[in-house]
């Protein structure tokens, strides 16, 4: 039984990679990946310790690696990779995750944002 739900926020990790269709974009360029997860425990924390809570470090690893991978064609695969990697958690009830690529045009930042919820 569920007693509590926290949001846990990784915001604008900075991730070179491969990210895009065209030939210019065959070069790792900067990546900023956020998360908000939506995770529940049977209880709230009774004692100060990660082990009572999500490692937000294994989300962080994670999307460092994603990124030292292959590459993506599309920020929308990327964004299902990362949504699935924090899925992989079964207390991970619902992830939010937005991928930015800042420097693409020199006065628009362009990214794409989905939700995915455990069924």
């Amino acid at each position: 039984m569920v007693k509590a739900v926290f949001t846990t926020i990784l915001r604008d990790l900075a991730v070179p990679m491969r990210l895009g269709i065209h030939p210019h974009e065959q070069a790792p360029q900067r990546v900023l990946v956020s998360v908000w997860l939506t995770v529940a425990y049977a209880a709230a924390p009774d004692a100060d310790a990660i082990a009572q809570v999500l490692d937000y470090d294994a989300i962080h690893d994670g999307i460092r690696a994603l990124g030292d991978g292959p590459g993506f064609a599309l920020q929308e695969t990327l964004v299902e990779a990362v949504a699935a990697l924090c899925l992989a958690d079964p207390r991970v009830r619902r992830v939010r995750v937005r991928s930015m690529k800042p420097d693409v045009y020199p006065d628009a930042v362009v990214g794409c944002e989905i939700v995915r919820e455990r069924s």
